[in-house]
C-alpha cells in the first residue's frame, strides 16, 4: 500500500498491486485494474519510487 496526495490535498492509500496505467497529462492519472481512475499530485517516478520501497519492505 502507498499514500499518495489527490489534487484536493487529501491524501489516499491505494494498493499498488491494483494499478495498471500511470500517465501524467500534466496531471499524474492511475488506472486501476478495477477500471478506476484517480488523479494525484505525485509524478509518475515518484510514485514508482514508493511501489519499489513498499515492496523492498515485503521482502
Amino acid at each position: 500500500m502507498i499514500i499518495l496526495t489527490k489534487l484536493n490535498d487529501v491524501e489516499i492509500v491505494i494498493n499498488c498491486d491494483y494499478i495498471e496505467v500511470m500517465q501524467e497529462t500534466p496531471d499524474t492519472t492511475i488506472t486501476l485494474t478495477t477500471g478506476r481512475k484517480i488523479i494525484v499530485k505525485e509524478s509518475v517516478n515518484d510514485i514508482i519510487d514508493k511501489i519499489i520501497t513498499y515492496k523492498q519492505k515485503l521482502k
